[in-house]
């Protein structure tokens, strides 16, 4: 296949399939792109294939719970996207046009813990010690891992 822009160096796509279309190869090829770079944010970002599943019990209980919790994450970041624009997260010399994983699985930590396990107190409660911005900022912090 070649890039009609020239922007990438030619690539040849192998198949088992002698009979198939090549251009049913290429669609195959971008179906298996989508597999490979969720895996790679479930192993990256979830822990599958880690030190902890070295046993094939444990890959066999653990890995299908991880994928569930990959899909979970999806679709309250469909729900999270519907009221608030979810922003990349990047550093100053690398720009990111669309969120990663990262991003959207930080902006499903921020709605979880600051909605339940840090919400303010009621009012006539207790005095609120941190202002909302501030707490805000701090959840923010504590939602992408180091």
């Amino acid at each position: 296949m070649r890039d009609p822009h020239g922007a990438f160096e030619p690539q040849g796509l192998l198949c088992t399939d002698l009979q198939a279309d090549p251009l049913m190869v290429l669609r195959w090829f971008v179906r298996r792109w989508a597999v490979e770079v969720t895996f790679a944010d479930v192993r990256r970002h979830l822990g599958v294939e880690t030190q902890r599943q070295w046993s094939d019990p444990v890959i066999a209980r653990t890995t299908p719970a991880l994928l569930g919790l990959f899909s979970l994450v999806t679709l309250w970041t469909n729900k999270i996207a519907a009221e608030v624009a979810i922003r990349p997260r990047a550093a100053g010399w690398y720009a990111k046009a669309e969120p990663t994983f990262s991003n959207v699985l930080a902006a499903v930590r921020f709605r979880l813990w600051s909605e339940t396990t840090f919400s303010p107190s009621p009012l006539g409660g207790e005095s609120v010690k941190l202002p909302g911005a501030g707490l805000d900022r701090l959840i923010q912090a504590a939602c992408f891992p180091a």
